[in-house]
């Protein structure tokens, strides 16, 4: 192999080729004029990667705080989760159901799947065992089930579960799945990435008020190849191989070592320049510093769901109700809750800029919210950049600098936001290319950058946390992890707001409610006619795209650093990067 850095882009697909494409593998110069290189007391692990081919050494550099994968919004905590714990199934890149805990894909041939779509029937495999040697079973599911759906646990990923109407367990290694209704999309529960299984036995005495307590957050047990022998918040994990692993014989790595903390340019240093690392998590990194690392390893971009955009906050966070509560329903924006106004926002954006400068390769600027799979990408929108236009519609809506100070106003309201996302060069660019375009509008903008793990924590008394959002408009990336994406759309209704009375719970940060929108999600939700769910997702993107509440900017590539020396990564839109970990090796 070259040792120049190699950027490879893998396609998403649905039933097409499989592989990476090459988009570039050039000699590159000498990395100039960016952060010195890690420590390893800050980002890198205590030893050169290339001298230990029993330890795989992971970097992530925004770091894992809790180790249950439903008690959390960030992926960086469900990503680390993933190596312990595993759902029923998964699907790879092309759309293929690939089994972990089940015997067998439930059909309407094996009777798995019944005709009228309200009842799944899944075969689990015999004798697995968790990694403290208790058997794992059916009912370890029903449970997992009651767990997510108690509203004591406040469980992250339960509203895919409320369209269940009971999970039984027929014997050791039958599940049985009854919906209240047909559901067409009755694989996204207890698959993928929000449907990791818990054990009855370890958290049964914590499925209530007292979830936060349960020591298994920090030391999961669960049915994956490698186990948690450490955990410091923040900081570092130690895993070792699972000697109750179904497969444990044909494990690649001894150990495990996943270190948190320091950024996402130094993380992509130490695989891709200084090999000290052998893997480096979401390398949300400005392509032109990617293109000068070289030495060790390579970029792997794979496209799936996942979408940079602006929230636009329905609810004023500079005012608090009776009780306290900021961002409320009770109190709605002064401003962006005009229509005018948001589209002035929408067109006053550069995402071409944005894409092109920032991302390059890793990036495409979109105007979707559903970017894919690419049956479901909507054909009839687009995005504009023109600041005339939206200073025109600012100019009609009645914002205009009435006092000469510079920014828009209208009824003693000043058109004042704060813009809010986690610490990351690239976003923190970003910020400054919206800024820049707003306030040559007439629009003031206030910057604000909050660490990663405060900001993805998902901890409800944490008021820095994105559900809480206590700022005008914020910034993140998130998307479908489901080919499938009925349970991305429902969190744009009005049911998935994160308020006070119900702890925080939900991913419509925006606070966008619409009557219209949510009778079409239900109508989607039943829809069994391929062609029908079509249209509907489409339809649902279209309304969403045309409200402007929320702002899609970029169809961000998964970006991650690989070691030269790392074999058997597969990277699968559906699932995290860890899915297949089992299969990992380095030469």
């Amino acid at each position: 192999m070259s040792n120049a850095v190699r950027l490879l882009v893998k396609p998403l697909s649905w039933g097409g080729a499989r592989g990476f494409a090459t988009l570039s593998a050039i000699a590159l110069l000498a990395l100039t004029g960016c952060d010195s290189p890690p420590t390893p007391d800050s980002t890198t692990p205590d030893a050169p990667a290339a001298t230990d081919t029993s330890t795989l050494r992971l970097l992530h550099w925004q770091a894992p705080t809790i180790l249950n994968p439903h008690l959390s919004t960030g992926t960086k905590d469900v990503e680390a989760s993933r190596i312990t714990l595993e759902p029923l199934a998964s699907y790879d890149e092309d759309g293929n159901m690939v089994l972990f805990l089940a015997a067998e894909e439930p059909t309407l041939d094996n009777g798995g799947l019944s005709e009228d779509g309200t009842r799944v029937t899944w075969t689990l495999k015999p004798d697995i065992k968790w990694s403290d040697g208790t058997p794992f079973t059916a009912e370890d599911v029903v449970f997992t089930y009651e767990f997510l759906t108690n509203p004591d646990v406040g469980a992250t990923t339960g509203k895919a579960y409320e369209a269940i109407a009971s999970v039984t367990a027929l014997d050791d290694t039958t599940v049985e799945v009854v919906f209240e209704r047909p559901n067409p999309s009755w694989f996204l529960v207890f698959m993928g990435t929000g449907g990791m299984i818990l054990p009855q036995h370890i958290y049964e005495a914590y499925n209530g008020t007292n979830v936060r307590e349960a020591p298994a957050n920090l030391i999961p047990v669960g049915t994956g190849p490698y186990r948690v022998t450490e955990f410091k918040p923040g900081d570092v994990i130690l895993f070792e191989a699972n000697p109750n692993f179904r497969d444990a014989d044909n494990l690649g790595f001894e150990r495990v070592e996943l270190k948190g903390g320091g950024d996402a340019t130094s993380a992509a240093r130490a695989v891709l320049q200084t090999g000290d690392a052998d893997f480096g998590y979401n390398l949300q990194v400005e392509a032109s510093v990617l293109e000068q690392l070289t030495g060790a390893g390579q970029v792997v971009a794979s496209y799936g769901g996942d979408m940079e955009r602006m929230f636009l906050n329905q609810t004023d966070p500079n005012q608090a109700t009776a009780d306290g509560e900021i961002s409320s329903l009770e109190i709605p924006h002064p401003f962006l809750t005009d229509p005018m106004v948001r589209q002035a926002i929408n067109l006053a954006i550069d995402r071409d800029t944005i894409a092109d400068q920032l991302y390059g390769a890793t990036g495409q600027a979109t105007a979707n919210v559903v970017v894919a799979p690419s049956q479901f990408v909507s054909p009839n929108t687009r995005y504009m950049f023109d600041p005339e236009q939206a200073a025109t519609l600012l100019d009609e809506a009645g914002w205009v600098d009435s006092n000469g100070n510079g920014i828009r106003d209208k009824d003693g309201v000043e058109m004042e936001m704060v813009f809010q996302t986690s610490v990351n060069p690239l976003r923190q660019k970003t910020q400054e290319v919206v800024k820049q375009s707003l306030e040559s509008i007439g629009m003031a903008v206030e910057l604000k950058s909050i660490d990663a793990s405060i900001y993805f924590s998902g901890d409800p008394s944490n008021t820095d946390a994105l559900e809480r959002f206590d700022a005008d408009m914020q910034m993140y990336t998130t998307g479908n992890t489901d080919p499938d994406p009925l349970d991305y759309l429902q969190t744009f209704t009005c049911g998935d707001i994160p308020q006070k009375d119900n702890n925080w719970l939900g991913y419509n940060s925006a606070r966008y409610c619409n009557p219209d929108y949510d009778a079409l999600w239900e109508t989607a939700a039943q829809e069994l006619d391929p062609a029908q769910r079509r249209e509907l997702f489409i339809q649902l993107n279209d309304i969403l795209v045309e409200d402007a509440v929320i702002l899609p900017l970029v169809h961000r590539a998964t970006t991650v650093g690989v070691s030269d020396r790392l074999q058997g990564l597969n990277p699968t839109p559906w699932d995290l990067n860890a899915w297949n970990i089992a299969d990992w090796r380095k030469e």
